[in-house]
């Protein structure tokens, strides 16, 4: 199908800058809008942040009829519903926190043609009254966000985006369909087209960096982890200055895998003095609304919270995530680090890595694995699922303990191509480090596994660190394993430069692991053959000196490194002033302070300073709506911020 011609791409360039206050689509937003004006399919991969929502909000002014909006959460449907309104667009949802009346009136207004998007769960599409809805009033398009959720390979599989694909099917016109999300690998992707039944899908992956974000893995002992944590969140958070006051700077996000965990981390922050709360299934469901609102509307800094909280959460200004303990996958830990910086400044993923959590993370796949069989799950589909998720914990456990660029492993474990070996953004790359020829090293360890498994036994990589450094356990003893050959080789040498040692013979795949909750180790054939006739040294990067994990992270803040909007600003004291009235206006209105204007903006409208409303017009995420609303607030603070400085000199 042929593209819109030029008139109607500027006429969505006119919506684009009147409604959101930005002048130009950026590159992929261009393409994938002009093929859905155009009417097609169309599978968007965008790095979070890089604004999926205009693909569909757009068009969906612009084209007669409702859009409908498949979304898979109540908070990331109100957070949307908000916005829109702020621009000035009629948007409604439906779900179950809306009264009778409050649903019955959003559905009027689709039937009446004043609502141009209405957001719906999935598990709503067949039911009676959105089926009588679409019957009454054309669908201009259906959007589907987080689509990777219709995978069963990915990692937040939703069995009712399967019907997803019959509900657009059995519309009297079928409208173009868009699929969106923010991580999603070759086969995924390849599972969305046919999951979602897309027809003829102009597919655009436009890269999944976010270069605004420092990644970092912290390594801190079993029992510094606490501390370490603190640290990290000591660093970036501010505390609360009075209690029930407001707070100041930065908000971020504190995943934990337990419930417990997250009681334990929150009760040490507010014990610090942190603005902290949490959000964990174990909380009813009044306590989490509260504490969620707390967070999104900055009464609270810090949310402590385990993988329940998060996907539907669009709050814009979150300057950190970190993680107390290791997710099972890159897709996971990818998607829950990019709730920060999504408004485009600084922000800093820091992960807390602990080998108990790789066994905690293989716990959970097993039990899911076995409550799959009993539920009568195809046995060779669970057997399948459970490989797969079995190898996405043994590459996220590979990136927690690589020592090469963390963003470069991230990217290409997601299939992008022409990746820096380097991004000088990253705990890696910050590092102070040098290299070690460690082919002996390696060696010894490959030759301790291939005596052990000769000796009849099958042991983790745990047991053949204890025999290289010769221990003393009752299970060496009794297993004779004192009378290998390898048994105290590397007794001089730290278990945690054999363990380093091991993890890398791991990601090259020399030493492999079964699968399971207790993993044996077993050395490949590509190991084996390295280490009867390879010729190539193996050298790793290890750090000159050693430093607890937060000393390091808090050396790379130095450097200018650690998130916020100091370094971008010109003047911290016009970005302070802007953000105390915009948070004063939030109050007034009663909604989260980004929703009003996102920091991003605020730090274009401090390099700017406007002093007219044409001037306040071209700075970002400034559009006709909020100009009309705030504009003449921002102007005259900005005008007695400017009058201050002259009376200072």
């Amino acid at each position: 199908m042929a593209s819109p011609d030029g008139g109607l791409m500027g006429r969505a360039r006119e919506v684009l800058s009147q409604t959101f206050g930005y002048e130009d689509f950026r590159p992929a937003q261009a393409d994938l809008v002009r093929q859905v004006l155009a009417g097609r399919d169309v599978l968007g991969v965008m790095p979070t942040g890089a604004g999926k929502s205009i693909v569909y909000q757009v068009p969906a002014i612009m084209l007669d009829g409702l859009a409908l909006v498949v979304s898979p959460l109540i908070s990331l449907m109100k957070d949307q519903v908000a916005a829109l309104a702020e621009a000035g667009v009629d948007a409604a949802c439906i779900n179950s926190s809306l009264t009778e009346d409050e649903q019955a009136d959003a559905f009027r207004r689709a039937r009446s043609g004043s609502c141009k998007l209405l957001y719906v769960a999935p598990e709503r599409l067949d039911t009676p009254r959105v089926q009588a809805l679409v019957r009454e009033v054309p669908i201009s398009l259906v959007a589907v966000d987080e689509a990777h959720c219709v995978s069963q390979w990915g990692q937040d599989f939703r069995p009712s985006y399967m019907q997803i694909r019959g509900f657009v099917a059995s519309l009297p016109v079928r409208p173009p369909v868009v699929a969106l999300t923010a991580t999603a690998t070759a086969d995924v992707r390849e599972d969305i087209v046919g999951g979602l039944g897309l027809v003829g899908p102009y597919v655009q992956v436009s890269g999944f960096d976010r270069p605004n974000l420092y990644f970092g893995v912290e390594r801190p002992a079993p029992r510094d982890k606490l501390d370490c944590l603190v640290g990290l969140v000591s660093a970036r958070a501010a505390k609360l200055a009075t209690p029930g006051g407001p707070t100041t700077g930065q908000t971020g996000i504190v995943y934990c895998s337990t419930r417990k965990a997250v009681e334990e981390v929150c009760a040490a922050l507010v014990a610090k003095g942190f603005a902290a709360t949490r959000y964990h299934a174990g909380l009813g469901a009044a306590e989490r609304r509260r504490n969620q609102d707390d967070f999104l509307y900055d009464r609270m800094t810090v949310m402590v919270a385990t993988n329940a909280f998060g996907m539907g959460i669009d709050k814009s200004d979150v300057g950190f995530v970190i993680h107390y303990n290791m997710p099972s996958d890159l897709e996971s830990y990818y998607q829950e680090a990019g709730r920060a910086g999504r408004d485009g400044s600084p922000a800093d993923c820091v992960l807390i890595y602990n080998k108990k959590d790789v066994q905690t993370c293989q716990y959970l796949i097993d039990r899911s694995h076995a409550d799959a069989i009993a539920n009568g799950v195809d046995a060779s589909l669970a057997d399948e699922l459970y490989r797969r998720d079995c190898e996405r914990l043994r590459r996220m456990t590979i990136w927690c303990t690589t020592t090469d660029c963390l963003r470069q492993q991230i990217l290409a474990y997601f299939g992008q191509k022409d990746v820096p070996a380097t991004c000088d953004h990253c705990s890696n790359c910050l590092a102070r480090t040098e290299e070690l020829d460690v082919t002996v090293d390696a060696q010894k360890v490959l030759s301790c596994v291939v005596r052990i498994r000769r000796a009849g036994r099958q042991v983790g990589v745990g047991t053949v660190v204890d025999v290289l450094r010769g221990s003393s356990a009752k299970k060496i003893r009794d297993w004779h394993f004192d009378r290998l050959t390898t048994y105290g080789i590397m007794r001089e040498e730290s278990a945690d430069h054999i363990w380093r040692v091991a993890n890398e013979l791991i990601a090259r795949g020399w030493l492999g692991r079964t699968d399971g909750r207790y993993p044996t180790a077993y050395v490949t054939q590509e190991g084996m053959d390295w280490l009867l006739h390879g010729s190539s040294p193996l050298v790793i990067k290890v750090q000159k000196e050693e430093k607890r994990a937060h000393e390091l992270a808090a050396k790379a803040g130095e450097k200018g490194r650690v998130s916020g909007t100091s370094a971008a600003v010109p003047d911290d004291d016009l970005f302070a002033a802007l953000r105390a009235l915009r948070q004063q206006i939030a109050q007034d209105e009663g909604v989260p302070a980004y929703i009003v204007f996102n920091n991003a903006t605020l730090v274009d409208m401090a390099a700017r300073r406007p002093h007219t409303t044409d001037e306040l017009l071209e700075v970002q995420g400034v559009g006709e709506k909020k100009s009309q609303r705030y504009g003449k607030l921002f102007l005259e603070r900005i005008a007695e911020f400017e009058a201050g400085k002259k009376d200072d000199e």
